[in-house]
């Protein structure tokens, strides 16, 4: 199966995951690079993103799969498809792999929070994560439940970036369960409003597997 790693960023963190699907479609048209597509009335193009990713977030580790009709590799593929897509899309690697996508157990991320009246300390959030259990209100489609999140991050630190900006950096997990970015903030929101920052920026940086290894 061939595959790209791609990053998603600046104004592109405004293209839904809906909107993202059609870009591709017509990047790969605009490049004229044949892949295949379903069979019968309303054929559409064979393709698989993983984790897809929440609005307003950036990320440098975004991977997509397809098939390719042409016999040739995928190494030209990145400068094709660069030429033809949106700013703030851009295509970091094409390579053929076997790896399924629900071998992805983990993923770094970064998020910078803004404190617009007064700067809280890194050491405040890093020992708030530090608890043995943070337990939250999670909703789900069908329900609501209370749910311990401690397990599911891997390690967090937290540096004082910049006079009311406070840099978190994690390895959470990615699904089967999974914690989304946004999540951490309800933690912080429920159980210490406190510190609750005003406003976030989320960066996903990369993604493994169980092992922490890297995935591709």
């Amino acid at each position: 199966m061939n595959r790209i790693l791609f990053a998603k960023e600046g104004r592109a963190v405004y293209i839904s995951h809906l909107d993202l699907m059609r870009t591709m479609q017509r990047a790969f048209i605009r490049a004229g690079v044949k892949i295949r597509h379903t069979e019968g009335f309303n054929p559409h193009p064979y393709m698989n993103f993983a984790l897809p990713l929440g609005l307003g977030m950036e990320s440098r580790c975004e991977l997509m799969e397809f098939s390719l009709i042409e016999p040739d590799g995928p190494e030209e593929l990145p400068a094709r498809l660069n030429a033809v897509l949106p700013e703030g899309i851009r295509v970091l690697r094409a390579y053929e792999s076997d790896l399924k996508f629900k071998y992805i157990k983990w993923l770094d991320m970064e998020a910078h929070l803004f404190y617009y009246n007064e700067a809280h300390p890194a050491a405040a959030i890093e020992t708030f994560f530090s608890a043995p259990a943070l337990v939250i209100e999670k909703k789900t489609k069908r329900q609501t439940a209370n749910v311990d999140i401690k397990p599911l991050i891997a390690s967090l630190k937290a540096a004082d970036a910049a006079k009311g900006e406070v840099l978190v950096s994690a390895r959470i997990a990615a699904q089967d369960p999974g914690l989304s970015p946004p999540q951490l903030i309800s933690a912080l929101e429920q159980l210490d409003s406190a510190l609750k920052p005003d406003f976030v920026r989320f960066k996903r940086l990369e993604v493994f597997d169980k092992d922490m290894a890297v995935f591709r």
